[in-house]
């Protein structure tokens, strides 16, 4: 029997231990080729055999992990206000994260995003009216503070190996599809394999750790958009105040992607900046506005209501609920505040009939054609005129592993 050998009368088992990072999923695998298994003694032998093995392994391969874009489906966005949301992963774009042992800790720019080179004056202005001063070099450090801070508060051992950490992203900039946080999540999942502490940090907290990381740089967020890029899928959840309060996150739920009908996004090439978008209304809700307060209840209740048309797989409400949460959300920030252009992409798609909202605060525009793939065709043709990128989403399902899973609170 291959991989097995017979000695002193009882079966062994030879083994190894490799890393593997292939993508967004990176797993353990013990195949063949190690210290043998025994009793006492022995066994606490090839225990530590086996360990110095496993991280001579890990101090020469590469982990690569990536998070996804997200879509903000419905109740966005109370869960800034102890609110529910529904939110799924979108397949369509993604951020990518490299970690490479290595005898310094490095943080690599990237090429295009943190440019430093210019071939002008005017090439520099005209790249920060486009795309700002900041790239991804500060989020990859921001969550390196955040994770060692975790650790460090809370008792995880961690080995002091170095590193070398890259990134890559076709998430489009200011579309408010969490394009910032997809960065941190997935440099998290690097740092989770790399310290081997994925069983350590639950499942429910590495949102607050990738948002954490954010807040340090000032982006101003909630949960929702994390828990999503965390968790994978479609995920139903709910901010409430007490849970909030006792145990640092909501109850989160995945939910089957079979439920969601076909979906499109429209976004456009030139963006409003989604981090703008909260203020004024954060500070009336905070300040006990009671019509911010009572129009943030709705918004929170269109989730609820959702998950039930979901699962009843109720279109047509589906689509009256898509409206009426872009509606209620108008109401609150105004037309100033959206901008005129992303107002219009909620527009276009209404005026051939399907269903529209923000996919998170602008800049982007999730779609429901109750009519079909017809009245999917007239609305690409007029976002073609309007000069708005259209495409259909694509739905990435969960990929949490058996070791996350374990680490998931039952209450």
């Amino acid at each position: 029997m291959m991989g097995r050998k017979r000695r002193g009368g009882r079966m062994m088992r030879r083994r190894r231990h490799r890393w593997r990072g292939e993508g967004e999923h990176a797993k353990e695998e013990v195949d063949g080729g190690g210290a043998e298994e025994g009793h006492g003694e022995d066994a606490l032998v090839w225990w530590k055999i086996r360990r110095a093995r496993r991280i001579k392994n890990m101090a020469t391969e590469v982990i690569e992990h990536r998070a996804y874009a997200r879509i903000g489906f419905l109740g966005n966005p109370s869960d800034v206000y102890f609110g529910r949301t529904i939110a799924f992963s979108l397949g369509n774009f993604w951020a990518s994260v490299k970690l490479e042992p290595s005898e310094k800790l490095l943080i690599v720019p990237h090429p295009t995003h943190d440019l430093v080179h210019f071939d002008s004056l005017t090439h520099l202005v005209n790249r920060l009216q486009t795309d700002g001063y900041y790239g991804g070099v500060r989020l990859l450090m921001a969550i390196c503070r955040i994770f060692h801070r975790h650790c460090k508060d809370n008792g995880i051992s961690v080995h002091e190996r170095n590193f070398t950490l890259s990134y890559d992203t076709n998430i489009p900039r200011q579309t408010g599809l969490s394009g910032s946080s997809a960065i941190v999540c997935a440099a998290l999942s690097c740092l989770l394999d790399f310290y081997q502490v994925r069983n350590h940090i639950k499942v429910e907290v590495r949102p607050n750790l990738i948002l954490d990381a954010e807040k340090e740089l000032g982006i101003v967020a909630g949960l929702q958009d994390r828990v999503a890029q965390v968790y994978g899928g479609l995920v139903y959840m709910d901010f409430n105040k007490k849970r909030m309060e006792e145990l640092g996150h909501g109850e989160y739920t995945v939910m089957d992607l079979n439920l969601l009908p076909p979906l499109y996004l429209i976004y456009a090439e030139n963006p409003s900046d989604s981090g703008k978008v909260h203020s004024t209304v954060r500070q009336r809700w905070l300040n006990g506005d009671q019509f911010i307060i009572s129009t943030m209840e709705e918004v929170a209740n269109i989730a609820l209501e959702g998950r039930t048309a979901l699962i009843e797989k109720d279109y047509a409400k589906l689509a009256t609920l898509m409206n009426r949460n872009f509606d209620l959300r108008r109401q609150m920030f105004g037309d100033e505040a959206l901008g005129a252009l992303n107002i219009e992409m909620v527009e276009v798609a209404r005026r051939v009939g399907a269903a529209s909202k923000f996919t998170g605060s602008g800049g982007a525009v999730v779609v429901f054609c109750p009519e079909g793939p017809s009245q999917a065709k007239l609305l690409e043709d007029e976002c073609k005129t309007a000069g708005f990128a259209f495409q259909p989403v694509q739905v990435v399902p969960s990929f949490l592993n058996e070791i996350d899973l374990g680490t998931i609170s039952r209450r």
